[in-house]
């Protein structure tokens, strides 16, 4: 079967590309203010469609603790706001549910005309690990404030609760997940808490256990640019980067890039005959030179589409397989109006997920929930599948498909997987759909199915490798995680 990504797999990738331009909204071009009961009637009309649309509005929250927090921001509501105070707010609420595809966009566009302007940002990324808060990233051009520094309150407040405050911002089904969203963009979410600031005051341990009070001056966009040069980086792991290539003692290396066509645009995106022609070439030069062992690099990758994601599978894949044991999907008119207009768009085959889709809502009631029937995808023949020992490498920056991967292949026994686990979830409530309100126009995301790994294990954790390697701090551009990973493969290649 091929797959329609926007319907089928989950509508999350566009999240962790650089810069969030992706999820761009240029609604901030229109100073228009909302009335206090139009801002009201809207979160009213949020609430229920999402009630009546959400495949399981109450997974992570009661139904009771949702209303009462309902009823608080309806309360607060006293006075006209402004299209981005009302994105905010809805945000925030949606938020409340701990559930990442229930969400309103990041309005990109406002910060990138606040970056444009000089515009200035908290210039850290902190990172909680099991016993503090420390520095991840410093391009504050402070040398005091070095990866590792333990940070204990930012103006103030307890570092814990400051960050809290920010996660109130970010949809996420865990809070490692929404640890390691808040990281990869706490300049944005700092502005979007605190507007434009000047200076903020942090209180740190230094590394021989005392206190220190430190001013960090908020930074513009030109100026963390000459920091991020000045200092050391990590391994280049660049997600539209494919590279295929033999290493020594009979090891093979693969880094595939997303799974989509990163030269695409547009629908083209999701275009395979690159893609499988990358993959195809790589595995019969693997072959070629008698590769004993694969280890395939999915650090780092945004994910995509099964329709590309099982081009790679099948080369190695001893029997036949699906990307999840079940995808029950929630009937509502919100999905159906969206799969209507996905069709109008990109036009019906007749066999494309989202006619499928159009046939079971046709069939189905208001509120049911079916099983979608996902066929299985069958490995090449012996003769021309890859026979070594498969070894995949996972991050927590490992996203969407690549999670999904990662499990099947764990499931199903194809690979080992190798690394940290994956903030993203490898069981989820996903395929978003979308629908506008009607006073604001804010479009509003919501997961319309519920999709489980191979495994049937429900639980909102991501996967979890079989051999955990410790990713440092400050990783290096020796990249000592993948060192480790090619001395592990080749030591479980040897066995």
């Amino acid at each position: 079967m091929k797959s329609n990504a926007a319907a089928i797999l989950i509508a999350w990738a566009v999240l962790w590309l650089p810069g969030l331009s992706l999820a761009a909204s240029d609604s901030a071009a229109q100073p228009v203010l909302f009335t206090s009961s139009e801002v009201r009637a809207d979160l009213e009309d949020l609430y229920q469609r999402m009630q009546v649309s959400h495949i399981d509005l109450y997974a992570r929250r009661a139904r009771p603790a949702y209303q009462s927090r309902y009823e608080h921001v309806r309360k607060s509501i006293k006075q006209p706001m402004s299209l981005p105070e009302v994105q905010r707010l809805f945000q925030k609420f949606l938020a409340y549910g701990r559930i990442a595809h229930s969400r309103i966009e990041f309005n990109a566009a406002e910060f990138e005309r606040f970056r444009q302007a000089n515009g200035r940002v908290f210039p850290l990324n902190l990172r909680p690990t099991s016993s503090a808060v420390v520095v991840a990233r410093n391009l504050s051009g402070n040398l005091n404030l070095a990866p590792g520094t333990e940070v204990l309150s930012v103006d103030g407040v307890p570092v814990a609760r400051w960050m809290e405050r920010l996660g109130e911002h970010i949809s996420a089904d865990s809070d490692y997940l929404l640890h390691v969203l808040l990281e990869r963009q706490m300049p944005a979410y700092v502005w979007l808490e605190h507007a434009e600031q000047a200076r903020f005051k942090l209180q740190i341990r230094t590394g021989k256990g005392k206190l220190r009070q430190v001013t960090v001056k908020a930074r513009t966009r030109a100026q963390m640019q000459r920091a991020d040069q000045e200092q050391p980086s990590g391994p280049a792991l660049d997600w539209t980067d494919r590279k295929a290539r033999m290493l020594e003692g009979g090891l093979a290396y693969l880094r595939i890039g997303a799974f989509f066509d990163v030269k695409g645009e547009g629908d083209n995106i999701w275009n395979t005959a690159d893609f499988a022609e990358f993959i195809n070439q790589s595995f019969a030069q693997f072959r070629q030179q008698g590769a004993r062992a694969l280890l395939i690099d999915l650090r780092d990758n945004p994910g995509g589409d099964n329709s590309f994601s099982d081009l790679l599978v099948q080369h190695f894949a001893d029997k036949p397989f699906r990307f999840a044991a079940r995808f029950r999907v929630k009937v509502s008119q919100a999905a159906i109006d969206t799969n209507a207009a996905r069709l109008k768009s990109t036009g019906d085959d007749g066999d494309s997920t989202s006619a499928q889709l159009a046939r079971h809502y046709q069939r189905k009631t208001l509120g049911e929930i079916f099983d979608f029937s996902i066929e299985q995808t069958q490995p090449l023949p012996v003769n021309e599948r890859f026979s070594g020992k498969v070894f995949l490498l996972i991050n927590r920056q490992s996203f969407s498909n690549a999670v999904i991967v990662a499990a099947m292949c764990q499931d199903a026994r194809f690979a080992t997987i190798l690394g940290e686990e994956t903030a993203d979830l490898a069981s989820t409530y996903g395929a978003m759909e979308q629908f506008k309100l009607s006073r604001t126009g804010i479009q509003v995301g919501f997961p319309k199915a519920q999709i489980i790994r191979p495994s049937g294990d429900t639980s909102a954790r991501g996967v979890i490798p079989d051999i955990a390697i410790a990713t440092p701090l400050v990783e290096g551009r020796d990249d000592p995680v993948l060192r480790e990973a090619l001395r592990l493969v080749e030591a479980e290649g040897n066995r």
